[in-house]
């Protein structure tokens, strides 16, 4: 049989490291992706790329949990490699503080970042305003070198990669015999996913290099966390707002709230304001489906809605998706064969 065509919608971190997870598993495929956006331009630019799970309400936390520890592996292999600074993946130390004791005083994930446990009196005396703590060691992805480091090992697999804004997945069926949707926000038109809704992050790029450790608020809306040449402070969780523009005072609530947190940071220089939104929905949709128009039929796969946490699952949520596209090709394999007979 002739090498399976896989098209791949989507060029964040969930298509890129997916496109790159089918072509490692099926070498034997040829794999494209269309995208009507690529890095510098994507939703993932935008993000700390910090790895602290997100928790999905309508995911099985033992799945959840998988995925992260998939993710966390890999990329802790590139950080231990001589690709670490090119793909911008490097650990990172730091707290995360509580006004109030959380219910939950072992996250699901503690045991997969390093070190974690209880902040001391004295560490949380840097915290006036806070009660309780944690700290740990976890991995960030500095964005857009990742992005670029993964389409530079596509482009090594031979992976074809196309501007092209996909309308609609029918408009592939004649030139691929899979589609994986890794449309992020844009499965909201592309597959009409009603669940599927933005949440708004606007975040502050500072140039503030003394700042090394990161700190989140253990509410998740305050963080700042060092990248290797700028401070992603943040941030916003706006549901329903499409909003790309950035709100000025806005700007000036996140740059309050990181100074209550870290108060050098009144000293940061050169503050860039980006915006993103998030797809957001109760569970990633991590599935196979059949489309079909009369007798014509074809094989999606989606893997999309990953929310605030796309980057701690990025390379768990991918294997799948590289599996359920397996499964399609023995679909495809079993269905020629008969057609053969």
């Amino acid at each position: 049989a002739a090498a399976p065509k896989v098209a791949v919608v989507g060029a964040g971190v969930i298509g890129l490291s997916t496109a790159l997870c089918i072509m490692e598993t099926w070498p034997s495929c040829s794999v494209t992706v269309l995208s009507d956006q690529f890095s510098p331009n994507t939703t993932s630019d935008v993000a700390a790329g910090m790895l602290i799970p997100h928790t999905y309400p309508g995911t099985p936390i033992h799945v959840q949990k998988q995925w992260f520890k998939e993710t966390f592996s890999y990329l802790f292999a590139i950080s231990n490699s001589t690709e670490a600074s090119e793909a911008g993946i490097h650990l990172i130390s730091g707290w995360q503080v509580f006004k109030n004791i959380p219910e939950e005083e072992l996250p699901f994930w503690s045991d997969v970042v390093l070190g974690f446990r209880p902040m001391s009196e004295a560490e949380l005396q840097k915290f006036p305003h806070h009660r309780f703590g944690q700290a740990f060691t976890t991995l960030k992805c500095d964005c857009p070198p990742y992005l670029l480091w993964l389409e530079k090992r596509l482009k090594a697999t031979g992976t074809q990669m196309y501007t092209r804004k996909v309308a609609d997945l029918w408009d592939l069926h004649s030139e691929y015999n899979i589609i994986v949707n890794c449309a992020g926000l844009g499965a909201h038109h592309l597959v009409g996913d009603e669940q599927l809704f933005p949440v708004r992050g606007q975040v502050l790029k500072v140039h503030a290099p003394w700042v090394k450790h990161f700190i989140r608020d253990g509410d998740g809306l305050t963080y700042i966390y060092p990248g290797i040449h700028r401070v992603t402070l943040g941030g916003t969780r706006e549901k329903d707002s499409w909003s790309l523009s950035p709100d000025p005072g806005t700007t000036k609530d996140i740059f309050d709230r990181c100074c209550s947190l870290e108060p050098s940071l009144q000293e940061a220089q050169d503050i860039k304001v980006k915006v993103g939104l998030r797809p957001s929905r109760w569970c990633v949709r991590l599935e196979r489906e059949i489309l079909s128009q009369g007798r014509v039929q074809l094989p999606v796969v989606h893997n999309y809605g990953h929310g605030a946490g796309g980057f701690s699952v990025h390379r768990g949520t991918a294997k799948e998706a590289a599996r359920l596209v397996g499964e399609c090709i023995a679909a495809l394999q079993g269905s020629s064969s008969r057609a053969k007979l």
